[in-house]
């Protein structure tokens, strides 16, 4: 007789499945821009035995993203950076949002690179050091994206202004904030996307830590 609650504990150290257990019967290309998405037809094994019939799913296929939240540990400040947002054009508040730095990882980048990267570009900010957070699918159900999140120490005094890259149509205000003032504005939901509000919750945990540490 199978001990269910044994059966639970197993699967939260090992999946059940990996990738052998799913054929791919077909992938099309429905649409290549900025980004690119994909048709799939595929089957796969099943919990209770043997395999599902095929199905049919649409795919977002994106490049793999990295996201940093700056924080200054002398003056228990964040930086935050604010641009528009083509999926947020609907949104009743404002298409503008206040969000960590965050980018793209290019072929040969790795994650630590890009995180530094894109803290000069967007807010023309020197990481001192980085403390990786967690990488995470942020919509695995459609979308190939994994995110990998930092915490980069840095120092905020003469930050703020525009910035962001010409050819990429960027327009990015820079805000510098204590901290207790961006924990305000996550509360009433003014920081409502993944990236910030995971990495929010890490500083909040381990803010005194870095302090004392600093």
């Amino acid at each position: 007789m199978t001990d269910n609650h044994d059966s639970g504990r197993d699967a939260a150290r090992l999946p059940a499945f990996s990738g052998a257990d799913v054929e791919l019967i077909e992938r099309r290309c429905l649409h290549r821009g900025f980004f690119q998405l994909d048709e799939v037809h595929l089957r796969h094994r099943l919990f209770e035995g043997g395999w599902s019939r095929e199905m049919t799913r649409e795919v977002h296929v994106r490049h793999d993203a990295v996201g940093v939240l700056l924080y200054d540990v002398e003056r228990d400040c964040v930086a935050l950076v604010e641009q528009i947002r083509a999926g947020a054009l609907g949104d009743p508040e404002s298409p503008w949002k206040l969000e960590i730095v965050a980018g793209l990882v290019e072929a040969g980048e790795s994650a630590a690179e890009v995180a530094r990267r894109e803290a000069m570009e967007e807010a023309g900010c020197t990481v001192d050091e980085l403390i990786e957070l967690h990488t995470y699918y942020p919509s695995p159900g459609a979308c190939t994206e994994r995110v990998t999140l930092f915490c980069g120490l840095v120092d905020c005094e003469g930050l703020g202004g525009v910035h962001g890259l010409d050819e990429e149509h960027e327009d990015i205000r820079v805000h510098v904030l204590p901290f207790t003032r961006a924990w305000e504005l996550l509360q009433a939901g003014r920081l409502d996307n993944a990236m910030c509000l995971i990495a929010f919750y890490w500083l909040a945990a381990e803010r005194a830590s870095l302090r004392a540490r600093g």
